[in-house]
């Protein structure tokens, strides 16, 4: 999209600050040297990194979802 587009809606917004806190940590997993503020703005980091950083928070969170999948699951409950 472009910049400063404001299609960009949020289907959970209570998650943005522990999904920002996500980004952050991945990234210093990955050794991407990214100052933490009060902006989303990632400008001088590179597109490939941003997409690595992207890519390890969706796998995350895919493992988190199939987690609680699990759990939920009737086979998982106590009868």
């Amino acid at each position: 999209m472009a910049r400063g587009s404001t299609n960009r809606r949020q289907l959970v917004p209570a998650a943005h600050k522990q999904l920002d806190q996500m980004k952050y940590e991945i990234a210093a997993e990955l050794g991407i040297p990214v100052q933490q503020s009060s902006e989303d703005y990632w400008g001088d980091i590179p597109s490939r990194e941003c997409g690595a950083v992207g890519g390890q928070m969706v796998r995350k969170m895919i493992e988190f979802a199939e987690q609680a999948m699990v759990q939920q699951s009737p086979e998982n409950q106590p009868r």
